[in-house]
Formats: structure tokens, C-alpha cells, sequence
């Protein structure tokens, strides 16, 4: 009997302590915080049609078997069916006209080419010859040369014979206005020395001014302006004075010194103050 009571009595006490640690962990499971439930992921969804399908082809159609001909029957006593008459030949197009000649276009009339005009000449400097220079007036030679000048070639005094008279001595007024001027006598002997005149004369007045190089107008501009200016302002008696060939006037002394001509075969000192194109 106390065996019995014994086990029964460790029974009831082990009941009881799986009883009490049944009811702590049911206490420790209710004190803990849920577990947050995961996000969920959204979820892309693509909408694609359906392909539709291909159309079956259709189905090709069996050829007809060939009928026999039949042939007559052996108690057959109706007529033959008539033969089928051949099918008409096809009509010929009509032959095609021949091509028609074409006609040669008349010719153009012939028109004669008009002339060409020859490309203006480049100005060149003008130069006297040695003869011309050894014939040209100088300053103390010939009417109009002045009284008291000398001449190029070592010429004595001119006597002022002519239709001015001494007083007049238009060469030696022309030679002494360009000499007081020192612009007139550099351009001068600019022009001298792209010439290579050497002591020879520039041609500046031949009956109208003569167009040198690198000068927009004709003659030097600022030369021509100058005598014109002194011919201007000489007695009418002076400016009629009929002159005779050619004039040099001299801006240095000496015989390199830069020189510019004047004149024609006859001409009047007037002749300088007129515009001719």
C-alpha cells in the first residue's frame, strides 16, 4: 500500500509540474509582441494579345478526271454530232506605216561675229627722244623763253621775239612756279625715276594730257594743276602766244635733273587750260 501511494503521489507531482511549466510558457508565448506580417511585392502584370493565328490556305481543288471519248454505241442509230468547227484564225494587225523622214531644221542665218574691242593699254610714261630733246625749247631759247635763262644745251639768251613779246616769258614763269614747289618737284622726280629717264623729258602735254602710271587722271595731277593755274593767271597777250614744237622745262640744274615736255607740231599756251577727253 505505501508503494502504491508513492507512485501515485510522484504521478500527481510530476502532473503538476508539467501542468505549472505548461501554464509559464503559455505566459511567455500571450508577453511577446506579434511578428510584423512581410510586405507583400507588387507584382507587374503585361497584357499582351493574342497572336491571332495564321489563316490556313485554302485547300486546292482536285482535277477533274478526264472523260474518255465515248464512242457510238452499237445500236445506236441516231446521227453523228457535227464536228466542232476550228476556232477562226487570230487577224493580223496592219503593217505599220514607214517612219516619215524628218526635216533638217532651217538653219539659223548666219549672223558676223562683231568685233571685239582691244583691251585698253596700260599707261606708260612718255619719254623724248635725244632728238627731240635736242630740238624741244628750253628756258632762254626761242619767243616766250624768257630773257635771262639758259637753255639745256647750254643755249644763250633768247631774244622774247613773238607774238607776247619779252615780257611774257612763259617757259621761265612755268619753270620758276614748279621750281618754288617741293611736292611738284618730288612728284616729278618720282615719275622721272619709275621712268628711267636718265635726264630725258617727261611727255606730261601732247595737244591733251598724257595719262602716266599710278595716276587716276590724266597728267600729274598736282603738275597739271600748276601750270594750268600759272597760264591762267598770264596776260591774254601771253596765253595767245603761238608756240612751235616742243618745251622742256628743267626743276633742277643739271643734266639728270627730272624734266617735263609740253607741246605739239603748233599750238597756243591757251591750248594747256582746255579739257579734252
Amino acid at each position: 500500500m505505501s508503494e502504491r501511494r508513492n507512485r501515485t503521489a510522484r504521478g500527481a507531482a510530476g502532473l503538476a509540474s508539467l501542468v505549472l511549466h505548461g501554464l509559464i510558457l503559455g505566459a511567455l508565448a500571450l508577453g511577446r509582441p506579434p511578428e510584423p506580417a512581410p510586405e507583400a511585392r507588387p507584382i507587374l502584370v503585361a497584357l499582351i494579345p493574342p497572336t491571332p493565328p495564321e489563316p490556313e490556305p485554302p485547300p486546292e481543288p482536285e482535277p477533274e478526271p478526264a472523260e474518255a471519248p465515248e464512242g457510238p454505241a452499237e445500236n445506236d442509230t441516231s446521227p453523228p454530232a457535227a464536228a466542232t468547227p476550228p476556232a477562226p484564225a487570230p487577224k493580223l494587225a496592219p503593217p505599220a506605216p514607214p517612219p516619215r523622214q524628218a526635216r533638217p531644221a532651217p538653219r539659223p542665218p548666219e549672223i558676223p561675229p562683231l568685233p571685239v574691242p582691244p583691251a585698253p593699254k596700260a599707261p606708260t610714261y612718255a619719254l623724248l627722244t635725244a632728238a627731240e630733246t635736242a630740238g624741244a625749247t628750253t628756258v632762254g631759247e626761242g619767243p616766250g623763253g624768257g630773257l635771262n635763262g639758259t637753255g639745256s644745251s647750254g643755249a644763250g639768251t633768247g631774244d622774247g621775239a613773238g607774238g607776247g613779246g619779252a615780257s611774257c616769258s612763259m617757259i621761265a614763269r612755268l619753270q620758276a612756279a614748279l621750281r618754288k614747289d617741293p611736292k611738284i618737284r618730288a612728284t616729278v622726280a618720282d615719275a622721272s625715276a619709275a621712268a628711267g629717264a636718265r635726264g630725258r623729258a617727261l611727255h606730261l602735254w601732247d595737244g591733251d594730257w598724257v595719262q602716266t602710271p599710278g595716276q587716276a587722271g590724266k597728267g600729274l595731277a598736282g603738275v597739271r594743276q600748276a601750270i594750268a593755274v600759272e597760264v591762267a593767271f598770264a596776260p591774254e597777250a601771253c596765253r595767245r602766244d603761238p608756240v612751235q614744237g616742243l618745251v622742256v622745262l628743267s626743276l633742277a640744274d643739271g643734266p639728270s635733273a627730272p624734266r617735263l615736255a609740253l607741246g605739239e607740231a603748233t599750238w597756243r599756251w591757251s591750248d594747256l587750260l582746255e579739257a579734252r577727253r
